[in-house]
């Protein structure tokens, strides 16, 4: 990732709670997450997506304008029939955000800005200042377009997703014999990296279902984030405190960075700079500064 300044919103932990559940919107609201995703789609059945419009306006327009920032709400796929209901209903209480579902590339998040810049007009909102995340793997096609969001308006993260996909492929499993993602779901995951990265945004790490293993989500956390992920999805609060520590530099890392950046600026004409029996260059400068980004911004 290029060198810039992260969000100033944390972006670590994004918990979903379903918009058709007073309690559990408000026990979310109250929790850790740096994010919390008012869900209309996967968990609030057809018969019941009118009551969870309304209840989560309600529950937004119940909020300040500081608390608002980190409640967003995903809405359902444009490729259906309540994308703009949902908006309606949702953008006059001013989320902090949305999360558009099964994305199919660029096209579909330049369409949810056109009908986001409309309502926001309408609602006196300051046009543009409602950020996207997009789910960008969640169909076969999708796959084929996670390269193309560069310059997408209002989009500030992409993730991706297994079960969604292993649907779409009509597969039995997204794990192999030993219990891992197989293949075609990795590459998943690689492409929503690149694709995030090369548009300047977020990658955010998909789900994991098994809310008990805290030790296997653990590990699954500290291997992305060292991939280059910056943040992960939840689906309990129990996960989002151990997503939190996952993604949040040690003071050993922070202390490592600056002492990275300090060599160069000592040394302003280096390229390389020898460090711990090995050679620092640049790159390893880039690393250090966008790590410190997270922590001093």
């Amino acid at each position: 990732m290029s060198e810039k300044t992260e969000p100033k919103l944390r972006m670590r932990s994004w918990l979903f709670a379903p918009g058709d559940s007073d309690k559990k919107m408000a026990k979310a609201a109250e929790g850790e997450a740096d994010i919390v995703i008012f869900d209309l789609e996967d968990a609030v059945v057809e018969s019941g997506k009118a009551d969870a419009r309304a209840a989560i306006a309600e529950f937004l327009g119940s909020k300040s304008e500081q608390e608002r920032a980190r409640l967003w709400v995903r809405v359902n796929p444009l490729d259906g029939e309540w994308t703009a209901d949902d908006l309606a209903a949702i953008m006059p209480a001013r989320p902090g955000g949305i999360m558009l579902p099964k994305s199919r590339g660029r096209h579909d998040v330049e369409e949810l800005d056109r009908q986001m810049t409309a309502l926001e007009a309408e609602n006196g909102i300051e046009p543009g200042s409602t950020p996207v995340i997009a789910l960008v793997t969640e169909t076969a096609a999708a796959m084929f377009t996670t390269g193309d969001y560069g310059g997408a308006p209002r989009l500030a993260a992409m993730t991706w997703g297994a079960e969604d996909l292993a649907d779409s492929l009509g597969a039995q499993s997204n794990r192999d014999f030993d219990g891992d993602f197989a293949f075609t779901y990795k590459l998943a995951r690689s492409l929503c990296l690149l694709g995030a990265v090369a548009a300047d945004v977020m990658p955010i790490e998909t789900i994991d279902t098994n809310f008990r293993d805290l030790e296997g989500l653990r590990k699954r956390a500290i291997e992305v984030r060292r991939q280059g992920y910056r943040g992960m999805l939840a689906i309990h609060p129990a996960q989002v405190p151990v997503i939190n520590e996952a993604f949040s530099p040690s003071e050993e890392e922070i202390a490592e960075a600056r002492e990275i950046i300090a060599l160069f600026e000592a040394n302003p004409g280096a390229g390389t700079i020898g460090w711990k029996g090995g050679m620092l260059d640049r790159p390893h400068l880039s690393r250090a500064r966008q790590l410190l980004a997270q922590v001093e911004t």
